[in-house]
């Protein structure tokens, strides 16, 4: 029964890990979105 506690609690912290760095406020993905703009507008101002 400890070990199944245990590894429940382990497995919700690595959920919550994952959920802050890629979710929450300046994550990942908030960072890929605004590289992704900014290489856009660099893109745009490409003169052929």
């Amino acid at each position: 029964m400890r070990q199944i506690l245990m590894t429940v609690l382990l497995i919700v912290t690595v959920v919550i890990l994952y959920s802050q760095t890629v979710q929450g406020v300046g994550g990942t993905k908030e960072q890929i979105r605004d590289s992704g703009g900014q290489m856009a507008d660099v893109i745009s101002r490409i003169s052929p």
